[in-house]
């Protein structure tokens, strides 16, 4: 699934929503549902182009930890079974 805003454009949006103060303007100007800019608030909200960086960095980060243990629990259990089987 492609993104069509970067980070640096979603924090500009909650920015400019956040000083013009009417959401529904700020959202019908960038073409985005008012669905997807409270989704955004909640995730980046309150946050700099930096911090929304490291985030989706350590998500990234993150999704590769939880692959690696579930290939390391899949290794283990596979031990275990041929393990336990009697020769």
């Amino acid at each position: 699934m492609k993104k069509r805003f970067t980070e640096e454009q979603i924090i500009r949006v909650l920015q400019e929503a956040e000083s013009a103060g009417n959401i529904r303007e700020v959202c019908r100007v960038n073409n985005v549902t008012e669905q997807t800019f409270y989704r955004w608030r909640n995730k980046y909200g309150g946050m700099d182009v930096s911090e929304a960086r490291r985030l989706k960095e350590l998500e990234r980060e993150n999704s590769e930890l939880k692959k690696i243990v579930a290939d390391l629990t899949l290794d283990v259990r596979m031990l275990k079974d041929v393990n336990s089987k009697k020769w």
